[in-house]
C-alpha cells in the first residue's frame, strides 16, 4: 500500500514538471543568394500550459555591434511581420494554424545581409522554449570566363584561364577536354582538377580542342567552354617588314602633303606681292607743242627784235621756265604721283630734257638765221 502511494506521487510530480518544449534541434543552414530558406521550429505543449500562445523570431546579425531584431511575431491570434525593414515582405510563417505546434518560417529572395543567427521563442504560460538556427547565405559561381593568355602557336608557352565573375569561397575548379581526347602529362592533369589556370609549355598541335571549366562551391556551380586552336608560328619577319613599309609610306604621304601645302602658300604669297607692286599705268603727259607755240607766238615780235646777245638771256629764262613749270605741274598731277620714288625719277628726267632744250637754244643763238626759223617753227 505504501509502495503504490509512492508511485502515484512520483507520477503526479512528473506531470507537474512537464512543460512546453521545442523539438527541432539547433542547426546550421546554407543557402544560395536569391533562394528561399526554410527555418524549422516545431514545439509541443503540456496540459499545464494554459496561457496565451506567443511566438517570436529574432535575428542576431553577423555584425556583433548590432542589437537583436524582431523579424516576425504572433500574439493574440494576430501576426506582425513589419518590425524589421530589411525583411519586410520576405518572411512568413509556413503554417496557417500556429496552435498546431509549427512555428517554422520561410525567408524568400535571400540576400547577403540576411546572414546571422535566428532564434525561435515560443511561450505559453507557464511553458517557455527557444532554439537557434545559424543561416549562411552564399553566392553561386556565375559569369564564368574562359580565355587563352598568350600566343596559340606551336612551340610557344601560354595559359588557359577560368575566372568567375562572382562566387563565395571556397571554389573548386575542374577542367575537361571534350574533343580530340589525348593522353596528357601527369602535372597537367593535376592542374585540370584543382586550379583555375593551366600552364602549357612548348605547345603542340595535339593540344587543340574544346575545353570546359566547371566552377563549384557548396551552393552551386557554373561552366564555360574554350576552343583552343594551336597553329604554326606566323612569319614574323614579313609582318615586321610590312609594318615598316606601311610606316614609311605613311610618312612619305605626309611629307608630300606638307610640301604641296607649302608650295601653294608660296604661290599665293607671290601673287599677292605681284598684285601689290603692279599699279595702273600712268598716261603720258599731253604734248606741250601747242603751248610752246602759243607762248613763243606771243613773244615773237620781241624775239625778232632781239639781238643775239639779248637772245641768249631770253632763251635761258624762257626755256628754263617753260619746261620746268609745265613738268612740275605734270608732276603735281594726281595721276603722275603714285609714289615718292616715281616723282623723283620723273623730275630727274624733266631736268635732263630742260638742259637739252637749253643747249639747243644756245646753239641756235650763234646762228641767228636758223634761230629765226626755229622761232617760226615754234610759232607754227
Amino acid at each position: 500500500m505504501a509502495l503504490l502511494l509512492r508511485v502515484a506521487l512520483l507520477c503526479g510530480v512528473a506531470d507537474l514538471t512537464r512543460s512546453l518544449s521545442i523539438t527541432t534541434p539547433e542547426q546550421m543552414i546554407e543557402k544560395a543568394k536569391g533562394e528561399t530558406a526554410y527555418l524549422p521550429c516545431k514545439f509541443t505543449l503540456s496540459p499545464g500550459d494554459q496561457g496565451p500562445l506567443d511566438i517570436e523570431w529574432l535575428l542576431s546579425p553577423a555584425d556583433n555591434q548590432k542589437v537583436d531584431q524582431v523579424i516576425i511575431l504572433y500574439s493574440g491570434d494576430k501576426i506582425y511581420d513589419d518590425y524589421y525593414a530589411d525583411l519586410k515582405g520576405r518572411v512568413h510563417f509556413t503554417s496557417s494554424d500556429l496552435t498546431s505546434g509549427d512555428a517554422s518560417i520561410n525567408i524568400t529572395n535571400l540576400q547577403l545581409s540576411d546572414i546571422g543567427t535566428y532564434q525561435c521563442k515560443v511561450k505559453k504560460a507557464p511553458g517557455v522554449g527557444n532554439k537557434k538556427i545559424h543561416l549562411t547565405v552564399l553566392v553561386k559561381p556565375s559569369g564564368i570566363r574562359c580565355y587563352v593568355d598568350g600566343s596559340e602557336e606551336i612551340g610557344s608557352d601560354f595559359k588557359l584561364k577560368c575566372e568567375p565573375k562572382e562566387g563565395s569561397l571556397p571554389l573548386q575548379y575542374e577542367w575537361q577536354k571534350l574533343s580530340n581526347s589525348q593522353k596528357m602529362s601527369t602535372p597537367w592533369l593535376s592542374e585540370m582538377t584543382s586550379s583555375p589556370i593551366i600552364s602549357i609549355k612548348n605547345a603542340t598541335a595535339e593540344y587543340s580542342g574544346t575545353y570546359s571549366c566547371t566552377v563549384k562551391n557548396r551552393v552551386g556551380s557554373d561552366q564555360c567552354l574554350l576552343l583552343l586552336n594551336v597553329v604554326p608560328p606566323s612569319n614574323r619577319a614579313a609582318t615586321i617588314a610590312g609594318a615598316i613599309i606601311g610606316t614609311l609610306l605613311a610618312l612619305l604621304l605626309i611629307g608630300l602633303i606638307i610640301f604641296c601645302c607649302r608650295k601653294k602658300r608660296r604661290e599665293e604669297k607671290y601673287e599677292k606681292e605681284v598684285h601689290h607692286d603692279i599699279r595702273e599705268d600712268v598716261p603720258p603727259p599731253k604734248s606741250r607743242t601747242s603751248t610752246a607755240r602759243s607762248y613763243m607766238g606771243s613773244n615773237h615780235s620781241s624775239l625778232g627784235s632781239m639781238s643775239p646777245s639779248n637772245m641768249e638771256g631770253y632763251s635761258k629764262a624762257q626755256y628754263n621756265q617753260v619746261p620746268s613749270e609745265d613738268f612740275e605741274r605734270a608732276s603735281q598731277s594726281p595721276t603722275l604721283a603714285p609714289a615718292k620714288d616715281s616723282t623723283k625719277k620723273i623730275r630727274r628726267m624733266l631736268n635732263e630734257v630742260s638742259h637739252t632744250l637749253t643747249e639747243v637754244v644756245y646753239s641756235k643763238v650763234l646762228r641767228p638765221t636758223e634761230c629765226i626759223k626755229f622761232q617760226v617753227c615754234l610759232q607754227d
